[in-house]
């Protein structure tokens, strides 16, 4: 059965901060959805660290995202409050762990395009959620 009635957004609790990803986490307050570029392997990787996980190098530049991905495999929780958690897959090739929003559970699918909001954490940094489009 598929239940359409809106449901609040679940709050989510602010991040914390340090110096490594301060640019990240302002650029969610602005609405953008940065990843890391390595210049050395040419490799985009998520989550914001100065060391590319692929070949070690700290030659790594912040790019700015679509905001755009796909579905690659989620998971819906209906103890309490229900709640959607994906790993989305971005255009620019990282996938990430994060939160479905602002969507009917009953369907969203694999495979599924989505595209990034942001949920306001009352804290001054905002942590980047999805929604099917």
């Amino acid at each position: 059965m598929s239940d359409t009635t809106a449901r609040p957004r679940p709050k989510f609790r602010a991040p914390r901060i340090n110096d490594e990803s301060r640019p990240f986490w302002e650029a969610t307050s602005r609405g953008e959805l940065l990843i890391k570029h390595c210049t050395a392997c040419g490799e985009n990787h998520y989550y914001p660290r100065s060391l590319c996980p692929f070949c070690f190098s700290d030659a790594t530049q912040w790019l700015t995202c679509s905001g755009r991905g796909v579905i690659y495999s989620f998971s819906v929780s209906r103890r309490g409050e229900p709640y959607a958690i994906a790993y989305v897959s971005l255009e620019e090739g990282p996938t990430l762990l994060t939160n479905l929003i602002d969507c009917d559970f009953e369907r969203l699918a694999i495979g599924q395009a989505v595209q990034v909001r942001f949920a306001d954490t009352g804290e001054g940094a905002a942590l980047p959620c999805f929604t099917p489009v």
